[in-house]
């Protein structure tokens, strides 16, 4: 089982972040982080690098019901979603897999919610 799952877009980086974005909030997700990955990497140890973001997705009402079933699984919040310039005019959005993280917790009831998240951010992706 692959811990991710992703698209190709023809679009340039900054469409696909703005693009990406507005899917997950109509989705139900908020960004609660985002990490320029880019820029970090020039400030912390001066390399050039990619143009790469990491969005912090999540979806409260879901967030709500991992942590009332399993308190730990907030070390495992939010879901990611990578967006990252693969060159030629194309980007590469991905989002972790929820169901795949969860497995390492093994809780049956846990993991039904993992499914919907999936089944939510899958959809976010394909929908791109």
């Amino acid at each position: 089982m692959s811990y991710y799952f992703a698209k190709t877009l023809a679009c340039e980086f900054d469409e696909a972040v703005r693009r990406t974005t507005e899917a997950l909030k109509a989705a139900g997700f908020g960004i609660i982080s985002e990490i320029d990955v880019t820029e970090t990497l020039k400030k912390k140890i001066e390399v050039d690098f990619r143009p790469y973001r990491i969005l912090g997705a999540c979806n409260p009402r879901m967030a709500y019901e991992a942590l009332s079933i399993e308190d730990k699984v907030g070390t495992m919040l939010p879901c990611n979603v990578i967006i990252q310039d693969t060159g030629g005019g194309k980007t590469e959005v991905a989002a972790i897999d929820p169901v795949a993280s969860m497995q390492a917790i093994g809780n049956l009831t846990l993991l039904e919610t993992a499914k919907r998240v999936q089944s939510s951010l899958r959809s976010v992706i394909e929908g791109l």
